[in-house]
């Protein structure tokens, strides 16, 4: 918890003043029975109308500013777990935001959902009910105790004999619980992942006739859900009616023992009635205590799981300055490279680049393409080998000037719910024209212009009101805006004819001979004209070259070819 103080540290003003004037409402509170006791024995012996409305008048104003003292209070408390809550959900987006792929894969995303969800979710009802009752509670009980004792002593001594059991079992069952709300959370992941799964996948799904199998499948993560809340929340539900029947048990014994002190004289009964009272306040401020444990379990457990997002180390550390004279714009040097550092996805890969070339790379699914893209633009850092761009080795080279460099299409890319000029600009404040001229290289402009609404039309979440090749084309219409050094269209051409994907080639060809291009494919007539072509098959190179050389030396090549182009040649 030490790691929250730092998001606290702005608002202590606020807090101290919050907390002064919930301190000065509970002690108001705290003299309305002490007030009640007074008028009973002594004031109404005296028969005094005047003196019973002054002492009336007092407990009115009272009540009235302790009820003012707390709303306020309450009202500031919340303020200020709003404003932290805001702060560490801020600084946790941006933590997630700068996470390597690498790190994203260990926490998964359902999980850093959850974090950023509900996990801030707890921490602010922590936060804020450690403000409102954590302050009041502990004063009501001290106060309440320090007030019985100027009343009576030996009923005083009754009350405090309940108390260490009540701490006792306070402790050990908070010590129980948030391991349990901790394992509750880990579930509620694994909740949001089916649940992300299945609305992502909803259209395969309902194609396939899964969705009972998926119905059985939700409800047996939501059943482990249910029973690991059961598990904690029963856990917390001992509390309540063990303190209850502890001060029930003492309230009790006070009872007998007043009644006993009053027929002895010993005591006066408006101090036995404000000690009933004070008792009663003791016994609710400790059910508000088991409450306060509750929350202060899940806000635990929770900000343990934020935290250990926010204090993740940084994965791809920028290296020393490591630049070497080199004629090539992209080079990969004998480059190998696992996932999990069980066995290599890449394999001794070797490839060079001149500015304005284009590499093509082809190979069947899972053979490693997308990896050589995701290392270059350094989401993953290699295992051996270097990978340069104009001689600089990219781990020397700062991220934010690292993807400038680049204009991407990826192969799960993603179109937002906004405009269509929106979607290409991306934040980057670009010139209509700019846009329009990007949509017209990408072949996009004769349908966009075709909408009544054109370059302001709503996309829906995805794109998914429009045809796939017609997603394809604005996601290589955003690649090119922004005018790139290294453009890299990974399967992003998967989805057009074959005339919109030779007009797309001729299109790059003649717009952007100074941009370095990586094209990945499954369509041979989509890196045939590439000045190299480099062939993979399980993370491996079986061959590199122009598709002339590949056709003679390379056999897989010559057979994808053959079966996608008939005859083995084209002019």
């Amino acid at each position: 918890m030490k790691k929250l103080i730092p998001y606290l540290k702005p608002y202590i003003a606020s807090i101290s003043l919050g907390l002064f004037i919930k301190f000065m409402g509970t002690i108001t509170d705290l003299l309305l029975p002490w007030i009640l006791a007074h008028m009973i024995d002594h004031i109404v012996p005296q028969s005094s109308i005047r003196l019973i409305l002054l002492w009336g008048l007092m407990m009115v104003f009272c009540s009235i500013f302790a009820i003012s003292a707390n709303i306020t209070a309450n009202h500031m408390a919340s303020r200020v777990a709003r404003d932290t809550t805001k702060q560490i959900r801020h600084d946790l987006f941006k933590k997630i935001s700068y996470l390597s792929c690498s790190q994203v894969d260990d926490f998964t995303m359902p999980s850093l959902i959850s974090r950023l969800t509900s996990d801030t979710y707890h921490v602010h009802n922590m936060i804020g009910m450690m403000q409102r009752m954590g302050v009041r509670a502990p004063i009501l009980i001290l106060g309440g105790i320090l007030v019985t004792l100027t009343l009576d002593f030996y009923l005083t001594l009754v009350l405090l004999a309940v108390l260490p059991f009540i701490i006792i079992l306070v402790y050990f069952i908070s010590k129980k619980s948030i391991p349990l709300y901790d394992k509750l959370q880990q579930s509620v992941d694994k909740m949001v992942r089916t649940l992300r799964e299945n609305i992502t996948g909803i259209r395969v799904i309902k194609a396939l006739s899964k969705t009972d199998y998926e119905k059985n499948r939700f409800s047996k993560i939501n059943t482990e859900v249910v029973e690991d809340e059961k598990k904690a929340a029963m856990t917390m539900a001992i509390t309540s009616p063990m303190m209850n029947l502890f001060l029930n048990l003492g309230l009790t014994v006070v009872i007998l023992v007043g009644a006993y002190r009053v027929n002895n004289g010993l005591t006066q009964p408006g101090k036995i009635i404000a000690f009933l009272t004070y008792f009663t306040i003791i016994l609710h401020a400790m059910l508000s205590i088991s409450r306060i444990f509750v929350i202060f379990s899940k806000g635990n457990a929770s900000f343990q799981r934020i935290n250990e997002v926010l204090q993740a180390s940084e994965d791809l550390v920028l290296q020393e300055k490591d630049t070497i004279d080199s004629p090539y714009h992209i080079s990969f040097d004998h480059v190998s490279f696992s996932y999990y550092n069980q066995q290599e996805n890449l394999t001794d890969i070797s490839f060079h680049l001149r500015q304005g070339e284009t590499l093509g790379i082809i190979g069947t699914t899972g053979s490693g393409k997308s990896t050589i893209i995701k290392l270059l633009m350094r989401f993953y850092d290699v295992d051996k080998g270097i990978i340069r761009i104009h001689g600089r080795n990219i781990n020397s080279i700062p991220q934010e000037e690292l993807h400038t460099k680049f204009g991407v299409v990826f192969q799960n890319d993603v179109l937002f719910a906004d405009t269509i000029a929106e979607n290409i600009d991306f934040g980057r404040g670009l010139a209509l024209e700019e846009i329009a001229a990007s949509s017209c290289f990408a072949q996009a402009e004769e349908f966009i212009t075709s909408l009544s609404d054109g370059y302001t039309h709503l996309l829906t979440a995805k794109g998914s009101n429009l045809s796939g090749g017609q997603k394809q084309r604005l996601l290589i219409s955003r690649a090119l805006a922004g005018n790139p050094e290294i453009l890299i269209l990974d399967d992003s051409s998967s989805a057009l004819d074959y005339r919109t994907d030779a007009k797309l080639r001729k299109s790059l060809y003649e717009n952007f001979q100074s941009t370095t291009t990586i094209i990945v494919a499954q369509r041979v007539s989509s890196i045939m004209h590439a000045h190299r072509i480099l062939v993979l098959e399980d993370g491996k190179v079986l061959g590199y070259g122009n598709h002339e050389e590949l056709l003679k030396s390379c056999k897989s090549y010559q057979e994808m070819n053959q079966w996608q182009m008939g005859d083995g040649r084209h002019d």
